[in-house]
């Protein structure tokens, strides 16, 4: 992931000088490359120390001179620290900001609890007019990016660094608000973001191994939510799961049932955390502590059918 992304930073900063890069003091989470792009654009690469705030400030004035940010913390800080700077600097003065959240959720593993976000999408969704993406894998990200660089306004994306798991290959588009399928199926719906895409995906598979055909959609734009989508998924199937590498209050599942309840009331079961902080271990541990594995998914899957 963070391969793909230093390439497509690097094309940017060639090919439009307006393009400047802010990170709050973890360059070093993208490897020796971003360090060689700091040396090579020395007045656009900047490192602006463990100040969240104050980056997303800059970056908010740069873009009054026209300039076009990019701006990186982990998730965790990026919204919780700098969420008054985002909302009055950012937002509500109609500056263009395009902020990377990374490592969102359980992704930050022995770093602990006090590092993971399960509620930075709960806090942005509140921002007027923000676009925010729950990201699936690398090709995913450089395509978005590459369309909001250009466009006015605050987009916020939440992404791992390390891994790479592929969804798409090198041809996807994608349309901002605009979910994508990636299984039909009549029995029920899974509606996943982020990490979670592929651990739906696994669960769809052990269902269809026990005679349940389940829909799986990658809603990675959660706001805009792909309204249209989800009334469809509803209408079709009578069941729909959510999935979300955060909490079930104020993020994807939210938003499904929020539309839902108002529109087409539908049985919806929320798969995320609830009401709890994070906690220091593996990935492998975290997923079964929070219930993000296959087993689980497809469990919730069998109690949303049996509801409808």
């Amino acid at each position: 992931m963070t391969e793909q992304f230093l390439e497509n930073l690097e094309n940017m900063l060639e090919n439009d000088p307006d393009v400047v890069y802010l990170d709050a003091d973890l360059m070093f989470a993208f490897g020796a490359g971003l360090w060689d792009l700091a040396a090579k654009y020395p007045d656009r690469v900047l490192r602006c120390g463990i100040a969240e705030g104050n980056m997303i400030g800059t970056a908010a004035a740069m873009s009054v001179m026209g300039l076009k940010p990019v701006i990186h913390s982990f998730a965790s800080f990026v919204t919780r620290r700098g969420f008054d700077q985002i909302f009055l600097s950012g937002a509500y003065a109609k500056k263009t900001l395009n902020i990377i959240g990374s490592e969102p959720g359980y992704k930050q593993t022995y770093w602990g609890g006090t590092h993971m976000a399960f509620e930075d999408i709960a806090m942005m969704r509140t921002v007027p007019d923000c676009r925010i993406f729950d990201i699936a894998d690398g090709v995913q990200f450089n395509k978005l990016l590459g369309r909001t660089i250009n466009m006015k306004g605050i987009s916020y994306y939440r992404t791992p660094l390390a891994d790479n798991i592929a969804v798409y290959d090198e041809d996807a588009e994608f349309e901002i608000g605009k979910g994508i399928v990636l299984r039909e199926g009549k029995d029920a719906s899974i509606i996943a973001c982020g990490r979670l895409v592929t651990i739906a995906l696994q669960a769809a598979e052990l269902l269809a191994a026990e005679g349940i055909d389940a829909t799986v959609v990658d809603m990675f734009t959660v706001k805009p939510l792909d309204e249209e989508l989800v009334l469809k998924c509803a209408k079709e199937t009578g069941a729909i799961v959510t999935a979300e590498n955060h909490s079930v209050y104020g993020g994807l599942g939210s938003a499904v049932a929020e539309y839902l309840g108002e529109h087409c009331p539908t049985v919806v079961e929320r798969i995320g955390t609830r009401d709890e902080f994070g906690e220091v271990g593996s990935e492998a541990y975290l997923r079964e502590r929070f219930g993000f594995t296959p087993e689980k998914i497809a469990e919730r899957v069998k109690e949303a059918i049996k509801k409808k």
